[in-house]
């Protein structure tokens, strides 16, 4: 672990004990891996609760009954995208903030992404860090 990296998860975890709990974390994805290398990356910290979800419909049922600090979204899922999940979760919850995370969207999905909401955008592989680093910045 790099020192920026400690830095960070360091920084989430004081942020977490000011504000009295952890951070609520939905991480939506359709391939299971991906979910449990995020979950994996969350867990470096006690500064997390973890939610999963394996579908745009799960996500958007989830926010619906619990108010995240941090929603990671793939963009590329099959029944309800995860662009149209965006969409409904940031009706329902404006202030959410939802980090995407895709490995194969086009330019054209991912700039959508960013017209609906979407305070940034990874693209997979992502580097253990880089996560890290932009989930610090989102959170704090």
């Amino acid at each position: 672990m790099n020192k920026t990296m400690a830095a960070d998860l360091q920084k989430l975890a004081e942020k977490a004990r000011e504000r009295g709990r952890a951070f609520r974390v939905l991480i939506v994805d359709d391939e299971t891996w991906v979910r449990d290398v995020f979950r994996d990356f969350c867990r470096l910290t006690n500064a997390f609760e973890i939610d999963l979800a394996d579908s745009g419909s799960e996500a958007i049922a989830k926010a619906e009954q619990t108010a995240y600090d941090l929603i990671t979204m793939d963009l590329i899922m099959p029944e309800v995208s995860g662009l149209d999940a965006l969409i409904q979760i940031k009706q329902n919850s404006p202030r959410v903030p939802v980090m995407v995370i895709t490995g194969n969207a086009t330019d054209r999905l991912v700039k959508e992404a960013g017209v609906q909401g979407a305070c940034r955008v990874l693209y997979k592989p992502i580097m253990l860090d880089e996560f890290i680093a932009e989930v610090a910045t989102t959170l704090t």
